[in-house]
């Protein structure tokens, strides 16, 4: 068993094909080197300056750098990549009148970590369960380095999303999501993952960008991370992507019933 991976000329009818039948897969070679190469130049110094976690979860040797739409331009095309947004309207668009951003993060896995425990995303949500087969958010993986199996490529279990909730994944039943510089990991938040072990000399580097229903709450707060003076910048369907917008009739107005983009008036 393999994590499937498609052409980089792949529509969001073939991605999301693969997603039903396995709950994860790879593009390959989706964008360019210099694009990544325009990212990490721009979050280098918050990476470099981003402790390690603190638990064994968060990894003792691995550090986690969040608020990306503020602090990359690059990045913006990234989260705004026309095949995640049609394939995340697929998967979230049944069960919301509009989907958000929910997290950005870049992980540079540091030789020396041990594989992460394996879990699903959507367990943020924890201890409520939703509905077999209803999926509540929708995450990318996107390669800045190469992912091999030896640096720490992502662990995932191809089909998972289709277990019962108390089923526990077993490391035995993961894969490597191994691909190279460029390509994309598109999962479910159902799908049991993990990041892998550095056995390597050199860092393993992604940028996880996560989407969910736009009623949830975002994991990132994106109103702290992307406060209306640097929002008020940002390309407009990105500003509606972290929030300035409404999520359903009256669903997310501020002060006197007013829409959120009014926030953003100078």
């Amino acid at each position: 068993m393999q994590v499937q991976a498609l052409r980089n000329t792949a529509t969001a009818e073939d991605v999301m094909e693969v997603l039903q039948q396995d709950g994860c897969a790879i593009v390959r070679n989706l964008v360019a080197d210099s694009l990544l190469d325009a990212v990490y130049a721009e979050l280098k110094p918050f990476i470099e300056a981003t402790k390690v976690g603190g638990d064994d979860f968060a990894g003792y040797r691995t550090q986690r750098t969040g608020s990306l739409v503020a602090r990359s331009q690059s990045f913006h095309q990234l989260a705004l990549h026309p095949l995640v947004l049609d394939t995340a309207a697929k998967v979230l668009g049944p069960y919301c009148q509009k989907f958000q951003l929910h997290l950005t993060q870049a992980i540079r896995i540091n030789p020396g970590e041990p594989g992460q425990a394996l879990h699903r995303d959507q367990l943020v949500y924890s201890p409520f369960r939703f509905p077999r087969g209803m999926e509540c958010e929708l995450h990318t993986m996107w390669a800045l380095t190469d992912f091999t199996e030896e640096n720490g490529a992502t662990r995932v279990i191809p089909g998972s999303h289709k277990w019962e909730d108390d089923r526990t994944p077993s490391p035995e039943e993961t894969v490597p999501a191994a691909m190279p510089k460029g390509s994309v990991m598109v999962f479910t938040g159902s799908v049991c993952h993990g990041g892998g072990a550095n056995n390597s000399q050199e860092p393993r580097i992604g940028v996880q960008v996560g989407y969910n229903l736009g009623w949830l709450r975002q994991e990132e707060n994106q109103y702290l991370a992307v406060p209306p003076a640097v929002a008020r910048h940002l390309p407009e369907k990105l500003q509606k992507l972290i929030g300035y917008s409404l999520g359903g009739y009256a669903l997310g107005y501020f002060g006197d019933v007013q829409h959120p983009k009014e926030a953003l008036k100078a």
